[in-house]
């Protein structure tokens, strides 16, 4: 895999890394400011969730990809109780139609998988399936590859458990990129799977941590 090549997978996941974390770190609001951002044509996503028939839980929006807010507790306003079928109403209204769908995703928060969700799911439940076709090109060079610091099984563990294996093996993989291009570097001891099983839970509370700061960062300069 070329030089040039790298750095823009590795961006491409970079930036999708950021826009998820942003997601995951809303800013409070109230569901008056929901409203006059809707009407000003300033929200470009939306997700709610159901509580009883009509009721809302949540509502969580996007005023660009990595300015998000929430209203949570009474969603109500001087109107009364914030509804599905009154939310429906102002987007309807929105002279920019923002894209609405329901979340489900925190009625089932536990990832069965061993395969992350990052960077690829926002918090509304949306994913960014272009960031996830980037993370599947990588997985499958790494398979067709002989790496250099670890074998295929710990670099499996590592992209999926780990969350964020992805990137060490851009960065790393077969030749630091701080070292420009250039042949790939030899190693004299390669990490086997089963210790790379046990970094990848290691990395995966790393990634935890990175991603809520990278949120929190995002909120604080732009919340």
């Amino acid at each position: 895999m070329g030089f040039v090549v790298r750095l823009l997978l590795l961006s491409a996941l970079l930036c999708g890394a950021v826009v998820t974390s942003a997601s995951f770190m809303p800013s409070q609001r109230t569901v008056e400011q929901f409203r006059s951002a809707v009407r000003a044509g300033e929200v470009d996503r939306v997700s709610f969730q159901s509580f009883g028939p009509d009721a809302l839980a949540f509502v969580v929006w996007s005023e660009s990809p990595l300015v998000w807010h929430e209203a949570t507790g009474d969603i109500a306003d001087s109107e009364g109780p914030y509804t599905k079928a009154r939310l429906m109403a102002d987007v309807g209204r929105a002279p920019v139609s923002p894209s609405v769908e329901q979340d489900r995703a925190r009625e089932s928060p536990v990832n069965n998988s061993i395969f992350p969700d990052w960077p690829f799911r926002l918090l509304g439940g949306s994913y960014l399936w272009w960031i996830a076709a980037v993370w599947v090109a990588v997985f499958v060079v790494m398979l067709g590859s002989t790496p250099r610091l670890a074998t295929r099984w710990a670099w499996f563990w590592l992209f999926t458990v780990g969350q964020i294996g992805a990137l060490l093996f851009l960065v790393m993989e077969p030749r630091p990129l701080w070292k420009g291009p250039g042949e790939g570097i030899t190693s004299a001891k390669r990490t086997e799977g089963r210790r790379g099983c046990l970094y990848s839970i290691a990395l995966s509370f790393v990634s935890v941590a990175a991603a809520l700061g990278v949120g929190q960062l995002v909120k604080l300069v732009l919340g």
